[in-house]
Protein backbone atom coordinates (compact mmCIF):
# COMPACT_ATOMS: atom_id res chain seq x y z
CA UNK A 1 0.00 0.00 0.00
CA UNK A 2 1.36 3.42 -0.99
CA UNK A 3 1.60 5.39 2.26
CA UNK A 4 1.58 8.77 0.47
CA UNK A 5 -1.67 7.87 -1.26
CA UNK A 6 -3.14 6.57 2.00
CA UNK A 7 -2.29 9.83 3.76
CA UNK A 8 -3.86 11.87 0.96
CA UNK A 9 -7.11 9.90 0.89
CA UNK A 10 -7.32 9.80 4.70
CA UNK A 11 -6.62 13.45 5.53
CA UNK A 12 -6.87 15.40 2.28
CA UNK A 13 -9.59 17.89 1.44
CA UNK A 14 -11.56 17.14 -1.69
CA UNK A 15 -13.56 14.39 -3.35
CA UNK A 16 -13.21 11.32 -5.54
CA UNK A 17 -14.09 11.55 -9.23
CA UNK A 18 -15.91 8.49 -10.55
CA UNK A 19 -14.75 7.94 -14.15
CA UNK A 20 -15.63 4.26 -14.26
CA UNK A 21 -18.58 3.85 -16.62
CA UNK A 22 -18.34 0.39 -18.18
CA UNK A 23 -20.06 -1.37 -21.06
CA UNK A 24 -23.64 -1.01 -19.89
CA UNK A 25 -23.50 2.65 -18.84
CA UNK A 26 -21.08 4.00 -21.45
CA UNK A 27 -23.57 4.73 -24.28
CA UNK A 28 -25.68 6.81 -21.90
CA UNK A 29 -22.61 8.67 -20.63
CA UNK A 30 -21.46 9.38 -24.18
CA UNK A 31 -24.93 10.54 -25.24
CA UNK A 32 -25.01 12.94 -22.29
CA UNK A 33 -21.62 14.22 -23.44
CA UNK A 34 -22.97 14.82 -26.96
CA UNK A 35 -21.64 11.70 -28.71
CA UNK A 36 -24.61 9.69 -30.06
CA UNK A 37 -24.37 6.00 -30.90
CA UNK A 38 -24.29 6.89 -34.61
CA UNK A 39 -20.75 8.24 -34.13
CA UNK A 40 -19.20 4.87 -33.28
CA UNK A 41 -19.60 1.25 -34.28
CA UNK A 42 -18.96 -1.62 -31.90
CA UNK A 43 -17.52 -1.80 -28.43
CA UNK A 44 -13.92 -0.93 -29.37
CA UNK A 45 -14.91 2.36 -31.00
CA UNK A 46 -17.26 3.11 -28.11
CA UNK A 47 -14.46 2.73 -25.58
CA UNK A 48 -12.16 4.82 -27.79
CA UNK A 49 -14.74 7.61 -27.62
CA UNK A 50 -15.21 7.36 -23.86
CA UNK A 51 -11.44 7.31 -23.34
CA UNK A 52 -11.21 10.54 -25.33
CA UNK A 53 -13.78 12.04 -22.96
CA UNK A 54 -12.02 10.77 -19.84
CA UNK A 55 -8.62 11.91 -21.12
CA UNK A 56 -10.02 15.37 -21.80
CA UNK A 57 -11.28 15.51 -18.21
CA UNK A 58 -8.04 14.22 -16.67
CA UNK A 59 -5.79 16.53 -18.71
CA UNK A 60 -7.92 19.62 -18.03
CA UNK A 61 -6.05 22.19 -15.90
CA UNK A 62 -8.92 22.21 -13.39
CA UNK A 63 -8.61 18.46 -12.75
CA UNK A 64 -5.88 18.25 -10.13
CA UNK A 65 -5.06 16.99 -6.67
CA UNK A 66 -5.75 20.26 -4.90
CA UNK A 67 -9.49 19.49 -5.01
CA UNK A 68 -9.68 15.91 -6.26
CA UNK A 69 -8.33 13.23 -3.94
CA UNK A 70 -8.83 10.25 -6.21
CA UNK A 71 -10.34 8.95 -9.43
CA UNK A 72 -12.09 5.62 -10.02
CA UNK A 73 -11.16 4.03 -13.34
CA UNK A 74 -12.77 1.41 -15.55
CA UNK A 75 -10.41 -1.50 -16.27
CA UNK A 76 -10.02 -0.47 -19.90
CA UNK A 77 -9.03 3.04 -18.82
CA UNK A 78 -6.33 1.68 -16.51
CA UNK A 79 -4.89 -0.31 -19.41
CA UNK A 80 -4.72 2.77 -21.67
CA UNK A 81 -2.58 5.89 -21.63
CA UNK A 82 -3.14 9.60 -21.03
CA UNK A 83 -0.64 11.94 -22.67
CA UNK A 84 1.51 8.93 -23.50
CA UNK A 85 1.67 7.75 -19.88
CA UNK A 86 -0.24 4.82 -18.29
CA UNK A 87 -3.42 6.30 -16.84
CA UNK A 88 -2.83 5.48 -13.17
CA UNK A 89 0.75 6.75 -13.37
CA UNK A 90 -0.43 9.95 -15.05
CA UNK A 91 -3.05 10.55 -12.37
CA UNK A 92 -0.65 10.21 -9.46
CA UNK A 93 2.62 11.55 -10.83
CA UNK A 94 1.22 14.40 -12.94
CA UNK A 95 -1.99 15.32 -11.10
CA UNK A 96 -1.42 13.96 -7.57
CA UNK A 97 -4.78 12.19 -7.85
CA UNK A 98 -4.99 8.72 -6.27
CA UNK A 99 -6.09 5.99 -8.74
CA UNK A 100 -8.76 3.39 -7.94
CA UNK A 101 -10.04 0.54 -10.14
CA UNK A 102 -13.63 -0.63 -10.58
CA UNK A 103 -13.46 -4.44 -10.31
CA UNK A 104 -17.08 -5.62 -10.38
CA UNK A 105 -18.70 -7.14 -13.46
CA UNK A 106 -22.08 -5.49 -13.00
CA UNK A 107 -25.23 -6.52 -11.19
CA UNK A 108 -26.97 -9.87 -10.94
CA UNK A 109 -30.74 -10.14 -11.45
CA UNK A 110 -32.89 -8.73 -8.62
CA UNK A 111 -33.65 -11.10 -5.75
CA UNK A 112 -34.73 -10.49 -2.14
CA UNK A 113 -34.99 -6.76 -2.79
CA UNK A 114 -31.35 -6.39 -3.87
CA UNK A 115 -28.97 -6.89 -6.76
CA UNK A 116 -25.79 -8.65 -5.76
CA UNK A 117 -22.63 -8.40 -7.82
CA UNK A 118 -22.15 -10.88 -10.62
CA UNK A 119 -19.25 -13.31 -10.09
CA UNK A 120 -15.78 -11.80 -10.66
CA UNK A 121 -13.83 -14.78 -12.00
CA UNK A 122 -10.75 -12.75 -12.93
CA UNK A 123 -10.53 -10.80 -9.65
CA UNK A 124 -7.07 -12.10 -8.75
CA UNK A 125 -5.74 -11.12 -12.18
CA UNK A 126 -7.35 -7.67 -11.92
CA UNK A 127 -5.75 -7.12 -8.52
CA UNK A 128 -2.35 -8.25 -9.82
CA UNK A 129 -2.55 -5.80 -12.72
CA UNK A 130 -3.84 -3.03 -10.47
CA UNK A 131 -0.75 -3.45 -8.31
CA UNK A 132 1.46 -3.45 -11.39
CA UNK A 133 -0.13 -0.17 -12.53
CA UNK A 134 0.35 1.49 -9.15
CA UNK A 135 -3.36 1.59 -8.31
CA UNK A 136 -4.21 2.30 -4.66
CA UNK A 137 -7.64 0.74 -4.27
CA UNK A 138 -10.72 -0.73 -5.90
CA UNK A 139 -14.48 -0.21 -6.07
CA UNK A 140 -17.40 -2.63 -6.42
CA UNK A 141 -21.12 -1.90 -6.48
CA UNK A 142 -24.28 -3.72 -5.46
CA UNK A 143 -27.77 -2.23 -5.09
CA UNK A 144 -30.42 -2.37 -2.36
CA UNK A 145 -33.97 -1.59 -3.50
CA UNK A 146 -36.08 -2.34 -0.42
CA UNK A 147 -35.60 -3.13 3.26
CA UNK A 148 -35.34 -6.90 2.94
CA UNK A 149 -33.36 -8.49 5.83
CA UNK A 150 -32.17 -11.47 3.79
CA UNK A 151 -31.18 -9.39 0.78
CA UNK A 152 -29.27 -6.77 2.76
CA UNK A 153 -27.48 -9.46 4.75
CA UNK A 154 -26.36 -11.05 1.46
CA UNK A 155 -25.14 -7.72 0.10
CA UNK A 156 -23.08 -6.98 3.21
CA UNK A 157 -21.63 -10.50 3.29
CA UNK A 158 -20.62 -10.40 -0.38
CA UNK A 159 -19.09 -6.93 -0.12
CA UNK A 160 -16.97 -7.87 2.88
CA UNK A 161 -15.92 -11.26 1.51
CA UNK A 162 -14.61 -9.77 -1.74
CA UNK A 163 -13.32 -6.72 0.11
CA UNK A 164 -11.07 -8.84 2.29
CA UNK A 165 -9.59 -10.56 -0.76
CA UNK A 166 -8.70 -7.09 -2.01
CA UNK A 167 -7.19 -6.11 1.35
CA UNK A 168 -5.11 -9.30 1.25
CA UNK A 169 -3.80 -8.20 -2.17
CA UNK A 170 -2.47 -5.00 -0.61
CA UNK A 171 -5.17 -2.69 -2.00
CA UNK A 172 -7.88 -0.62 -0.30
CA UNK A 173 -11.39 -1.68 -1.36
CA UNK A 174 -14.30 0.75 -1.64
CA UNK A 175 -17.38 -1.25 -0.66
CA UNK A 176 -20.39 0.23 -2.47
CA UNK A 177 -23.73 -1.17 -1.30
CA UNK A 178 -25.91 1.52 -2.90
CA UNK A 179 -29.41 2.12 -1.54
CA UNK A 180 -31.72 3.17 -4.37
CA UNK A 181 -32.68 6.80 -3.69
CA UNK A 182 -36.18 6.13 -5.07
CA UNK A 183 -36.83 3.27 -2.64
CA UNK A 184 -40.01 3.72 -0.58
CA UNK A 185 -38.03 2.17 2.29
CA UNK A 186 -34.79 4.09 1.83
CA UNK A 187 -34.38 5.12 5.47
CA UNK A 188 -35.25 1.66 6.81
CA UNK A 189 -32.83 0.03 4.36
CA UNK A 190 -30.10 2.46 5.42
CA UNK A 191 -30.64 1.58 9.06
CA UNK A 192 -30.34 -2.14 8.38
CA UNK A 193 -27.36 -1.60 6.08
CA UNK A 194 -25.48 0.52 8.61
CA UNK A 195 -26.04 -2.10 11.31
CA UNK A 196 -24.69 -4.79 9.01
CA UNK A 197 -21.66 -2.74 7.99
CA UNK A 198 -20.85 -1.92 11.61
CA UNK A 199 -21.08 -5.60 12.52
CA UNK A 200 -18.69 -6.48 9.70
CA UNK A 201 -16.18 -3.90 10.91
CA UNK A 202 -15.86 -5.76 14.21
CA UNK A 203 -13.81 -8.42 12.40
CA UNK A 204 -11.29 -5.92 10.97
CA UNK A 205 -8.00 -4.92 12.53
CA UNK A 206 -7.07 -1.20 12.26
CA UNK A 207 -4.43 -1.97 9.62
CA UNK A 208 -7.01 -3.68 7.36
CA UNK A 209 -8.05 -0.51 5.56
CA UNK A 210 -11.35 -0.21 3.70
CA UNK A 211 -13.65 2.53 2.42
CA UNK A 212 -17.39 2.78 1.88
CA UNK A 213 -19.30 4.42 -0.98
CA UNK A 214 -22.91 4.95 0.07
CA UNK A 215 -26.03 6.81 -0.99
CA UNK A 216 -26.41 10.16 0.75
CA UNK A 217 -28.41 9.19 3.86
CA UNK A 218 -31.97 10.26 4.61
CA UNK A 219 -30.93 11.26 8.14
CA UNK A 220 -28.09 13.80 8.12
CA UNK A 221 -24.86 12.52 9.67
CA UNK A 222 -26.15 8.96 9.74
CA UNK A 223 -22.84 7.38 8.72
CA UNK A 224 -20.59 9.23 11.18
CA UNK A 225 -20.29 6.04 13.26
CA UNK A 226 -18.72 4.24 10.28
CA UNK A 227 -16.24 7.08 9.79
CA UNK A 228 -14.98 6.73 13.35
CA UNK A 229 -13.79 3.12 12.99
CA UNK A 230 -9.97 2.92 12.75
CA UNK A 231 -10.10 0.56 9.75
CA UNK A 232 -12.23 3.00 7.69
CA UNK A 233 -10.14 5.31 5.54
CA UNK A 234 -13.06 7.38 4.24
CA UNK A 235 -16.79 7.25 3.61
CA UNK A 236 -17.77 8.72 0.24
CA UNK A 237 -21.16 9.36 -1.33
CA UNK A 238 -22.60 8.62 -4.75
CA UNK A 239 -25.01 11.08 -6.35
CA UNK A 240 -27.41 8.24 -7.09
CA UNK A 241 -29.60 10.11 -9.57
CA UNK A 242 -29.88 13.39 -7.69
CA UNK A 243 -29.03 16.46 -9.74
CA UNK A 244 -25.63 17.90 -8.90
CA UNK A 245 -27.11 20.87 -7.05
CA UNK A 246 -29.41 18.61 -5.03
CA UNK A 247 -26.62 16.11 -4.33
CA UNK A 248 -24.27 18.92 -3.24
CA UNK A 249 -26.87 20.39 -0.93
CA UNK A 250 -27.60 17.04 0.70
CA UNK A 251 -23.90 16.20 0.94
CA UNK A 252 -23.06 19.50 2.65
CA UNK A 253 -25.37 18.54 5.54
CA UNK A 254 -23.24 15.45 6.27
CA UNK A 255 -19.90 16.44 7.86
CA UNK A 256 -17.07 14.08 6.98
CA UNK A 257 -18.93 12.58 4.01
CA UNK A 258 -17.28 13.46 0.68
CA UNK A 259 -18.47 13.09 -2.89
CA UNK A 260 -17.68 10.36 -5.35
CA UNK A 261 -19.88 11.55 -8.18
CA UNK A 262 -20.03 10.22 -11.73
CA UNK A 263 -22.94 11.61 -13.74
CA UNK A 264 -23.13 14.74 -11.58
CA UNK A 265 -19.45 15.44 -12.35
CA UNK A 266 -19.90 15.53 -16.13
CA UNK A 267 -23.45 16.81 -16.58
CA UNK A 268 -22.31 20.23 -17.89
CA UNK A 269 -19.59 18.92 -20.21
CA UNK A 270 -20.03 18.56 -23.95
CA UNK A 271 -17.93 17.23 -26.80
CA UNK A 272 -18.55 20.36 -28.87
CA UNK A 273 -17.27 22.79 -26.23
CA UNK A 274 -14.01 24.57 -26.92
CA UNK A 275 -11.16 23.68 -24.57
CA UNK A 276 -11.68 26.95 -22.69
CA UNK A 277 -15.42 26.36 -22.39
CA UNK A 278 -14.86 22.76 -21.33
CA UNK A 279 -12.34 23.70 -18.65
CA UNK A 280 -14.51 26.54 -17.34
CA UNK A 281 -17.51 24.21 -17.00
CA UNK A 282 -15.42 21.48 -15.36
CA UNK A 283 -13.76 23.98 -13.01
CA UNK A 284 -17.14 25.30 -11.82
CA UNK A 285 -18.41 21.75 -11.27
CA UNK A 286 -15.28 20.68 -9.39
CA UNK A 287 -15.44 23.74 -7.16
CA UNK A 288 -19.10 23.16 -6.29
CA UNK A 289 -18.54 19.48 -5.44
CA UNK A 290 -15.37 20.36 -3.49
CA UNK A 291 -17.19 22.94 -1.37
CA UNK A 292 -19.97 20.47 -0.59
CA UNK A 293 -17.38 17.85 0.36
CA UNK A 294 -15.51 20.06 2.82
CA UNK A 295 -18.62 21.60 4.41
Amino acid sequence: MNTEMLEKVTTGKGFIAALDQSGGSTPKALAQYGVPETEYSGEDEMFDKVHEMRSRIMTSPSFSGDRILGAILFEGTMEREVDGVPTATYLWETKQVVPFLKVDKGLADPQDGVQLMKPIPDLDDQLKRANEHGVFGTKMRSVITVDDPRGIEQVVKQQYEIGMRIVDAGLVPILEPEVDITSPQKQEAEERLRDGLMEGLQDLAPEQKIMFKLSIPTIDGYYSQLMEHPAVVRVVALSGGYSRDDANERLSRNPGLIASFSRALVEDLSADQSDDEFDAALAATIESIYQASIA
